[in-house]
Order: C-alpha cells, then structure tokens, then sequence
C-alpha cells in the first residue's frame, strides 16, 4: 500500500460532479461518463488504472498514504477498513473498483484483504451502487493444488487459495464479495493477475533477477494492460456477463496454455496490447553461457 513505485505521466484532474452522467463542459469526457471510487490506489497497479480511466470517466483515488506528487485528480486519504470513511467516500459513485492489498502482516493482511472487501461491499450496498471491481492474485482462486498439478486452468473453477496468507485472506475477502452480491444484487467483477510487467523491461522485481526458464509462468501482463483490463470491467455492458458475481484471469496469450485467458477476451472484450513475447523467445537477454534455450 506504499506509494506510487513508478513515475507516470501527469494527468488531468478528475473533478467530482455529482452522481451518474454530469461533465463538466469541455472535459472532453463521455456524456456517459461514470463516477468512480478507486480503493488502495496508491500502490503499484493504481497508476496504470487511473491512466486506463481518468479521460473517460471521473475518479476518486484513495489510499491510506498521501498521493504520488505527479497525481493531480481528487484524492481522499482512506484506510480500505475504514468501513464508516469508506461508506462515506461511496456517496454519489456509480462503480467502486478496490485495488486495495497487503501481503505479509497476520492482522493488517485480514484488515485490508478481507474488511477492506467488507467495506466495499457494505458502501455498495448502502448507496445502491450496482457494480464495483475487486482485484487479486491468481492464487485467491488457483492455490498450489491447482497449480502445480493442472492444466488449461480457467477462472470458473470452484476456487481452493490453499493456507498462504496472502492468497488465504483474498479467498475470505472474495468470499465476502460472493455473499453480498447473492443476498444484495451488487455485480461482483473479480480481476486476477500474477506477474506485472514493463513492457521495456521485463526482468520484473524478482530479488536477484528472475531465474532463467522459469520467468514467465504461471503468467505475466503489462502493466498498461493491467490498468485497461480494469477499464472494461467497469464498462462491460451487463448483459455480456452470465452472472452477478464474475472472475477473469488477466493475461495475454502465452504459449504454454497452463491458465486460459479465453474468459477475458470473450466477454470482457479485453485485448492486451503487450504479448510479453521476450519472456519466451529471449530477445531481451542472453542467458550467462551464450546459447539460447539451451538447456
């Protein structure tokens, strides 16, 4: 939940007019445009969603910590499992997308994972806000069972996080997302992701490197795709999803076909721009001996 890693492009603010279609005039946004509250923007996919959305639609970034000095929209310093500011922050928004996540603390995990969630859930609820956006790993859904045995791994499989903290809390967090929507009607989509990528560099943040042959699984997006995968979820017309409560695993097309990102593109209508390529075919590095794909 740390602030921005990277530096992104400054971008216009994001004014807050009112509920549902009011733009300003000369905003150039959509006369449909929406009003959209970001949880636990600050961190690390925060930058590539806002960018995906600000010209399109009027945010509201929060996060616990004070906004990156090369963000210029309307922020509100929020803690995720401040269910009473969270509620509040909601009033007048049509989409509540929460990007919200912390790994390693036993009890903050819980809160920001698994309240934050609740606290989403409750405001959508409260405001009768008919669709919000939750975030992930793969692994909230696909635990090591699945992994490290299966094969052609889809999104609508019935999920299993297995006990890792991290996975463990945003498997309670989602389920809290599952029952409200049942009981509530709210529309529930779920993103999963797993490695981010820079397009211009794709060693990532692997502590020493990313080890050789075993850098692209079990999947990688850009980051830009990351933020645009956020964008269609919340424009997705409602008739394209089969159900109140959705989950998408977000990447492009890798060759080795462990996960399926068929569910994405089909009904998301999501299309990545960046294909990762180089973790596969080597362009971006030689590999310490001088031969390529040797083994």
């Amino acid at each position: 939940m740390a602030g921005y890693p990277y530096p992104v492009a400054r971008i216009q603010p994001a004014i807050y007019y009112g509920h549902g279609s009011q733009v300003a005039p000369g905003s150039g946004r959509k006369a449909d445009a929406m009003n959209i509250l970001i949880l636990g923007g600050n961190g690390m996919l925060g930058p590539w969603a806002v960018r995906a959305l600000i010209n399109r639609h009027n945010v509201l970034l929060t996060d616990i910590n004070e906004p990156h000095s090369d963000y210029t929209g309307k922020y509100l310093q929020l803690s995720v499992d401040d269910v009473d500011g969270v509620v509040k922050a909601a009033e007048g928004m049509d989409v509540i997308v929460n990007l919200s996540v912390l790994r390693p603390h036993r009890k903050l995990a819980f809160d920001v994972n698994v309240m934050g969630n609740y606290a989403m859930m409750v405001a959508a609820r409260t405001h009768g806000i008919t669709r919000v956006i939750n975030s992930g790993p793969h692994y909230q859904m696909a635990g090591m069972q699945y992994e490290n045995w299966d094969f052609d791994l889809n999104p609508d499989m019935p999920p299993a996080s297995g006990t890792r903290l991290y996975a463990h809390t945003k498997a309670l967090g989602q389920e809290v997302c599952r029952v409200f929507s049942e009981r509530h009607g709210i529309q529930v989509i779920t993103l999963l992701y797993y490695n981010m990528k820079h397009s211009w560099d794709l060693s990532g943040m692997e502590p020493g490197g990313p080890e050789y042959h075993h850098d692209m699984t079990p999947y990688s997006t850009a980051w830009p795709d990351c933020g645009t995968a956020v964008r269609a979820a919340v424009e997705v017309p409602e008739e394209r999803l089969a159900t109140r409560c959705e989950t998408f695993f977000v990447f492009p097309d890798l060759p080795h076909r462990k996960f399926n990102n068929e569910k994405i593109k089909r009904v998301l209508g999501w299309q990545p721009r960046y294909h990762v390529e180089g973790l596969w075919n080597k362009d971006w590095r030689t590999p310490p001996d001088n031969l390529h794909g040797a083994f």
